[in-house]
C-alpha cells in the first residue's frame, strides 16, 4: 500500500471518528441524566510520561460539572485542548460514569452509534500501527505531519457502555503487558528496523543501526526453542468494577474515560450507586495472591524482551 493511499485513509478516517464524535456528545445530551461521577487525575507534563508513578492524587468531581466534563473528554483528542504544559506522548485520564436513563430505543440506537465509533477508533489504530508500516518509533511523526498534535492513544480508546448496572466502584491496577514471543518473530521485528535505515532520538542514524545489530546478534545466537516474551510495565491504571444484581455477575473495565451506563426507564434499579476512586499510593498496596514468577533474563532492555530461564 502506497504511503499517499495510507495517508489519505488515515484522514478519511479520523474525519469520520470526529462527526461520530459530534453525534454521541448530541445524543447523550438528548438523553435524561441520572447521575455522574468524574474523577480528575494530575496532568502528566512533557518530558515526563516515563516518570515511575508513586502517588497519585485525585480530585472528585459530580453532578452537572461531571457530566460536562466527560462529554467533553470524549472529543478531546489533540494536544491544543489541553494546556500548553501537558504532553503529547501520554493521553489525559478521567476515569468516571455517566449515568443516564433512557428507552428501550434510545438504548439500542445509542449502542449502535457508540458500537461504530469503537469500530472507527480500531480502523484508525491499524492503518497507523500496521497499514503504515512503520516501527513503533516512527510513527509519532508519521501521524504529527498529517493530524497535526493528535493524541493516538485519546483517539484509540474505546467507549465502553453499561447497561442496567446495579453498582459502579472504581479502583486501581498496576500490571504488566506479557506478550510470548518465538525467536524468529523478534528477529524480523529487527531486521525490519535495520533495513528502515532510519535514526531515532537520541541515537544517530550510525548508532541506531549499530545498537540493533548488536541486539540482533544477541537473539539470533540463542537457540531456536527458547522462551522469549516481552513484558512491558504499564502505568497504574483506574479500573471500574460493575455489579449487575439479576445476574449476579461482576465485570471489570479499564477506566481512563468516563463509562456511558444507560438504564432502562422502568428498571427495577433506577439509579445505580456510585463508589469514589480514592488516591493511588505504591507505599500502601495490599497484594492479596501472587503467584510465583519464572525466572526472566533480561536481553533488550529498550522492547522490554527477557528470556524465560528453566
Amino acid at each position: 500500500m502506497s504511503a499517499n493511499h495510507v495517508i489519505d485513509r488515515m484522514n478519511v478516517c479520523f474525519h469520520q471518528l470526529e462527526q461520530g464524535l459530534i453525534e454521541i456528545d448530541a445524543v447523550l445530551k438528548s438523553l435524561t441524566p441520572l447521575q455522574a461521577n468524574v474523577f480528575q487525575l494530575p496532568d502528566i507534563e512533557k518530558g515526563k510520561e516515563h516518570d515511575e508513578l508513586t502517588y497519585i492524587s485525585v480530585i472528585p468531581c459530580s453532578g452537572e460539572a461531571a457530566f460536562d466534563a466527560g462529554l467533553q473528554h470524549f472529543r478531546r483528542l489533540f494536544i491544543h485542548h489541553h494546556a500548553q504544559h501537558i504532553s503529547s506522548k501520554a493521553a489525559v485520564r478521567l476515569p468516571g460514569v455517566l449515568c443516564y436513563s433512557a428507552t428501550y430505543s434510545q438504548v439500542k440506537s445509542t449502542s449502535a452509534l457508540i458500537s461504530e465509533v469503537n469500530q472507527l477508533k480500531k480502523q484508525l489504530e491499524k492503518i497507523i500501527a500496521v497499514e503504515s508500516g512503520l516501527p513503533p518509533e516512527q510513527r509519532f511523526e508519521f501521524v504529527h505531519a498529517h493530524l497535526k498534535g493528535l493524541i493516538t492513544l485519546s483517539a484509540y480508546r474505546s467507549l465502553t457502555v453499561l447497561h442496567n448496572p446495579t453498582t459502579v466502584r472504581f479502583g486501581w491496577a498496576n500490571k504488566s503487558v506479557i506478550k510470548n514471543m518465538q525467536r524468529d518473530e523478534v528477529i524480523a521485528r529487527l531486521e525490519k528496523s535495520l533495513t528502515a535505515n532510519r535514526s531515532v532520538p537520541p541515537y544517530s542514524r550510525e548508532q541506531w543501526a549499530e545498537l540493533v545489530s548488536q541486539e540482533l546478534e544477541d537473539v539470533m545466537r540463542l537457540p531456536e526453542g527458547a522462551k522469549l516474551k516481552i513484558k512491558r510495565p504499564v502505568k497504574v491504571q483506574p479500573i471500574a468494577r460493575v455489579w449487575y444484581q439479576e445476574e449476579q455477575k461482576q465485570v471489570q473495565h479499564p477506566c481512563s474515560m468516563p463509562l456511558i451506563s444507560l438504564t432502562d426507564e422502568f428498571s427495577e434499579t433506577p439509579v445505580p450507586l456510585l463508589g469514589d476512586l480514592g488516591d493511588y499510593d505504591a507505599d500502601n498496596i495490599q497484594v492479596k495472591h501472587r503467584p510465583r514468577a519464572k525466572k526472566l533474563e533480561l536481553l533488550i532492555p529498550r522492547l522490554h524482551l527477557y528470556r524465560e530461564l528453566d
